[in-house]
C-alpha cells in the first residue's frame, strides 16, 4: 500500500471515529433530555444535564451509576410489609394528652407523619438530653449494663476505640448475661474509618449478632447506589427506652488529622434518651433495618412502659424518611412545622443545604417577621457540603434570618430544631438534600413543656460559644470563595 493510500485510510478512520463521537454525544444528548428530569427536581434535574453536557460520557456513566435514588425493589417491598405490621402493634396512642395550649396546627401534621411512616403520636413519655459527648457515651453504656432483655445497637459509623471500649465491653457483659444482642452499623460509612477490621473481629468475638447496612459488595452481588446510606443513630434496651440523635458511636475527632493550626476537630453532638412508649417506635425502626438485611422479622413483644406523671409526660412521633419510602418524610415534616411556626424557629442543622422548597418556607417565615435563628459551624469537616451551605447565607441574612457560627476546631454536628414554644425535632436527619432523598434518617417530633425548655438552655449555650454572623462582614468576604460557594452549590444538587 503506498504512502498516500495509507494516509488516505488514516484520514477515513478518524472520520468515522469522529462522526462516532458526535453521533454518541447526539445519543447521549437526547436520551439524558428523556432520562434525567423524570420524577426529578427541576435544579437537580439541571445540574445532571449540565455535568453530562459538558462532560458527555463521564456525566453520563456517573448518572447509570448514581442517578437512581431508589433503593431495591425488595427493599422497598420489605417496607410496605413493616409499615402494616406496626400500624397494627402501636401502644400507647392512648396515653396522648392534647392539654392547652395544644396547636390548632398540629393536628394534621401529625396526621401527615402516620400516613408518611407509619408511625403514630404516643403519649406517657420522658425525655433527657445528652450534650457533652463523652456524657451520652457514658449514659448508653451504662443503660446497657442495666438492661435486662434486649439491647439493639445501630449507629451510622460503629468503630472500636478508646472513647467508645466501655461500650463494647457492656456489650459483651450483657451477651454473658444472655441478654439477645443484636448490632447494625452502615457498611461504607464504617468501613471508612480507621481500626473497622479490629471493630468487626471485636464483634465476632463478643458472639453478638449483627450485620453491615446497605453493603457495597459486588462480588457477594450485593450493590445498589452507593451512595444510598442508613445515616440513622439509636440504640434500644427492652423495648422501653430509646437513645437517639446527632452522635456515632466514635472517638469525638473521628481519628482526624489535626488542622493546620495544630487544632483537631471536635464533634458536639445533641442525643436524647426516651423513656416510655415511642421507645417501641424506635425499635420498630430497627426491626425494619434488621429486616431488609437478615430476611428476619423481629416480632414485638407486648411491653406496657411504666405510667410517668402526667405533669411531665411528653408526646412523641417517630417519622422515618428515606430512598425505602416514596415521598420524602423528613422534607415534608419540616416545612410543615416551618410553615405553621407563628412566633419563632430555632434550627440546628450542621448541613444545611435547602431544596427550594425548604428555602422558601424559612425566609418567608423570617419576612413574617418570625424570630428565625440558625446553628451552624464556623469550620466544615466536609468541603463541598461546607461550602454549598454558605453559598445560601447571603439571601437568609437579607431574608432577615440570624446565622450563629459555633467557633472552631468544634463541628456543631447536632441535628434538632423547635418551633414556637410548642414542638421541637429530635434526630440524625441533617437539613440538606441528601437527607431528603438519599438517607435513610429517624426523626422524632416532641411536644411538651420540659424538653422545649431544656432546648432553650442548650441554643442558648450555641450562642455563649459561637459569632453572629452579619450581611456586611458577610459580602465583604473575598470574591474567589464567592465563586468556589456558588460551584459548591450546584454541586450538591446533583442527587
Amino acid at each position: 500500500m503506498t504512502t498516500i493510500e495509507l494516509d488516505t485510510a488514516s484520514a477515513w478512520v478518524v472520520f468515522i471515529i469522529g462522526v462516532a463521537a458526535v453521533l454518541a454525544q447526539v445519543v447521549i444528548a437526547v436520551t439524558s433530555l428523556v432520562m434525567v428530569p423524570r420524577n426529578r427536581r427541576p435544579q437537580t434535574a439541571l445540574a445532571w444535564l449540565l455535568l453530562i453536557y459538558i462532560l458527555p460520557i463521564v456525566g453520563f456513566l456517573l448518572f447509570l451509576l448514581l442517578g437512581s435514588r431508589r433503593l431495591p425493589k425488595r427493599r422497598r417491598e420489605k417496607q410496605t410489609e413493616i409499615n402494616e405490621y406496626i400500624l397494627n402493634t402501636t401502644e400507647g396512642m392512648d396515653r396522648v394528652r392534647k392539654d392547652p395550649p395544644w396547636p390548632p396546627w398540629l393536628e394534621p401534621i401529625v396526621e401527615l407523619n402516620r400516613t408518611l411512616g407509619a408511625m403514630p403520636l404516643v403519649g406517657g413519655n420522658t425525655a433527657e438530653l445528652y450534650t457533652d459527648y463523652a456524657e451520652s457515651i457514658a449514659a448508653m453504656t451504662a443503660a446497657v449494663r442495666e438492661a435486662e432483655r434486649i439491647v439493639h445497637v445501630e449507629f451510622y459509623i460503629l468503630s472500636l476505640d478508646e472513647a467508645t471500649a466501655d461500650f463494647f465491653d457492656a456489650l459483651e457483659d450483657a451477651v454473658r448475661r444472655g441478654l439477645t444482642v443484636r448490632v447494625l452499623y452502615d457498611h461504607v460509612a464504617s468501613v471508612r474509618v480507621p481500626g473497622y477490621r479490629v471493630t468487626k473481629r471485636r464483634l465476632i468475638a463478643m458472639g453478638v449478632e449483627f450485620r453491615a447496612m446497605l453493603p457495597v459488595r459486588p462480588w457477594r452481588g450485593q450493590w445498589q447506589r452507593p451512595d444510598l446510606r442508613n445515616h440513622r443513630k439509636f440504640l434500644i434496651l427492652d423495648g422501653t427506652t430509646a437513645f437517639t440523635g446527632s452522635q456515632n458511636m466514635v472517638d469525638r475527632g473521628y481519628h482526624r488529622k489535626p488542622l493546620r493550626s495544630g487544632d483537631r476537630l471536635a464533634w458536639k453532638e445533641l442525643v436524647v434518651r426516651f423513656d416510655g412508649p415511642i421507645a417501641a417506635g424506635i425499635e420498630a425502626l430497627f426491626a425494619t433495618d434488621w429486616y431488609a438485611e437478615t430476611d428476619e422479622l423481629l416480632l414485638r413483644e407486648s411491653v406496657v412502659a411504666p405510667e410517668v406523671d402526667p405533669e411531665v409526660g411528653l408526646d412523641a412521633q417517630v417519622v422515618p424518611s428515606g430512598p425505602a419510602f416514596e415521598g420524602e418524610n423528613n422534607l415534608r415534616l419540616f416545612n410543615s412545622l416551618l410553615y405553621a411556626a407563628q412566633e419563632q424557629i430555632q434550627i440546628c442543622s450542621p448541613y444545611f443545604v435547602p431544596d427550594e422548597s425548604m428555602l422558601y418556607a424559612i425566609t418567608t417565615a423570617a419576612q413574617s417577621g418570625l424570630d428565625v435563628q440558625l446553628f451552624v459551624s464556623e469550620i466544615g469537616d466536609q468541603t463541598l457540603v461546607f461550602h454549598a451551605q454558605r453559598s445560601y447565607y447571603e439571601e437568609l441574612l437579607r431574608a432577615g434570618v440570624r446565622i450563629w457560627l459555633y467557633r472552631s476546631p468544634t463541628v456543631l454536628h447536632a441535628k434538632h430544631f423547635t418551633i414556637d414554644d410548642q414542638v421541637a425535632v429530635i434526630g440524625s436527619s441533617n437539613m440538606d438534600m441528601r437527607s431528603f432523598s438519599l438517607n435513610l434518617e429517624v426523626s422524632v417530633m416532641v411536644r411538651g413543656a420540659s424538653v422545649i425548655r431544656r432546648l432553650r438552655e442548650v441554643e442558648q449555650s450555641y450562642r455563649d460559644n459561637s459569632t453572629e454572623l452579619t450581611l456586611e462582614q458577610w459580602m465583604n468576604r473575598p470574591a474567589h470563595m464567592r465563586a468556589f460557594d456558588d460551584l459548591a452549590r450546584v454541586t450538591a444538587t446533583v442527587q
